[in-house]
This record gives C-alpha cells, structure tokens and sequence, in this order.
C-alpha cells in the first residue's frame, strides 16, 4: 500500500507540474525515479517533521501541492501544532501520507504504534481524514486527490492486504462503501480491518448468523447517510477498528447515532486505551486485543 501510494504520488507529478513530494528520513529507495526525473519537486529533509510542516505548508501558498510522507507517529504527534496552524487554520492542500497506521510497527514498541491518530486528526478543522481498504483503492484514492482544495490525512497499512474492493467501487471523499449486504448485523470499519470483518462475516454465516460490511474509507467527512440506512436495517451495529476505542470510527459512528437520536445498539470492537504493555508482530498484538476474525465473529454474535 505504501509502494502504491508512493509511485501514485509520481504519476500525479508527471500529470501536474503542482505536485512535489518531501520525505522525512525515509529509505534511500523511496521515489527513486521521481528523485531522478524532477529532483526540483523531490525533498528529503531529515528528521524534521515539524519543519516540513511549515515547509510544506509554504509551498502550497506558492501554489504547489504537497504530499509529504513519513512514519504515522512521526507526522501526527510530533508536529501536531504545526499540522494544525500551518496547515489547517490556513486550510492549504497538503496530503500527509502516514506510513504504519495502527501496530504495523509492533516490533518498535509504543514509540511507533500509532494508536490515536485518527482521533487526533479528525478533531483538526479542514481535516479529511482517509484509510483505504487495500493497494488497489489507493490507486483510486490518490487519483482524487490532486484538487481537493484542504489538507487530507492518509493512514497507510503494511501493504500486502487482501483486496477486497473492486474497480466500481470508486472513490468519492465522505463516500461509504458497501463490501457485503447487511443482515441481522451490520459491521462499519475501515482501512485494512474491512478485510477481517468480511473474515468474520464469513465465519458467522456458518452459524446462520448473517452480518454485512460497510467500509468507511472516509472517516472524516463520515457517510452520515450510509451510517444511518443501515442502522435503519439492523439489529446492532459493530464497528471494528485498528485504534483506540476513543476517537475513532466508533467513536464517529456513535457521536453520530446520539446526535441523530438513532437507537440501534452499536458495539465498538477497537484497541483498548492503554499503550500495549507487550512486544511482538501486529498480529499478535491484534489477537491479544480481540481483533482476529474469530474473535470479532464471537463478539459481534453475543
């Protein structure tokens, strides 16, 4: 998904000569071919990331549109205050590609797991806030996002994920995606855990217990309708996250029940507010937090 988004960054430069990119110590391979073919719009800029806040923020008053890229944590809470006055008090259309959303970089520890950045973006006025489901909807993504006029946050996985969408899906910003018809239950995720709850969705058909799958790629703005026609067909909602319980797409989902006055039972299944105490892969940290296909199957059926 990072490649993805990486070499679409590149495509959009050679189509608009507004595009530049800057990294902040990344690899020395990341957008090589850019770096070669216009090293005028490529910038590496250290361990800096408030700077290339401010950096970015003014190109994009000189007219460019920048898309800067480094590690989720690095570009969420270690330059918070520059994300918020440089670019969203002046709304400027920089795209921030945050790379390992949620425990992709488990092995690091708590310094890397970005656990709450989609809460912490999504309180940001002018923010859009994006996880994509798989590689081949960033494709679709990153296509829509040359002349979206604010800044945009972009939560990458791993990469490697199952693809679930399909090309007549499209992209819209604020648009849902409907992965499988809803049933007693209806599941709302999204990024990569589209794909575990279509996992469980499969295992509780076993049982004839039959859930659907509303994919938000779009947290913020959220599908208020797609939220509410299908509360309006279900007998419980459940969210399922790679983020904290607080602030998150349940979090989204549930403001927006009470302020709608919508009675559905909503279940959040999410990462629990503590930084992990444990070591190990993502998967093993998302077993212990009960976010395996199985353990969402078992707790969305109770």
């Amino acid at each position: 998904m990072r490649e993805t988004s990486l070499k679409m960054v590149h495509e959009l430069a050679k189509k608009d000569p507004r595009v530049v990119f800057v990294g902040s110590d990344l690899g020395a391979g990341a957008l090589d071919a850019m770096r070669k073919e216009m090293p005028e719009r490529f910038f590496m800029e250290g361990v800096s990331e408030a700077a290339i806040i401010g950096m970015a923020a003014g190109l994009a008053m000189d007219g460019y549109i920048p898309y800067v890229n480094t590690i989720a944590t690095f570009i969420t809470r270690r330059c918070y205050e520059q994300v918020a006055v440089d670019l969203c008090l002046h709304n400027l259309p920089v795209r921030l590609i945050a790379n390992g959303g949620g425990m992709v970089y488990a092995p690091l520890g708590p310094t890397h797991m970005a656990i709450e950045d989609i809460a912490i973006m999504r309180a940001l006025p002018n923010m859009s806030v994006v996880a994509v489901a798989d590689a081949e909807e960033m494709k679709r993504f990153m296509a829509a996002t040359l002349d979206h006029p604010s800044p945009i946050y972009i939560r990458l996985a791993k990469g490697g994920d199952p693809v679930v969408t399909r090309p007549e899906h499209g992209f819209t910003l604020g648009k849902a995606i409907e992965l499988k018809a809803p049933g007693r239950i209806g599941f709302i995720t999204t990024g990569v855990m589209a794909s575990r709850a279509l996992a469980a969705s499969e295992i509780m058909a076993k049982t004839n217990t039959h859930a659907g799958v509303l994919h938000m790629p779009s947290v913020k703005p959220l599908d208020e309708a797609a939220v509410l026609a299908l509360a309006g067909k279900v007998e419980k909602l459940v969210t399922v996250e790679e983020h904290s319980r607080i602030g998150g797409i349940g979090s989204a989902v549930a403001e927006l029940l009470v302020d709608k006055n919508v009675r559905t039972p909503l279940l959040r299944l999410a990462l629990p507010d503590h930084f992990p105490e444990d070591y190990g892969s993502q998967e093993h940290l998302l077993e212990q937090a009960g976010l395996s296909p199985a353990a969402i199957a078992e707790a969305a059926a109770r």
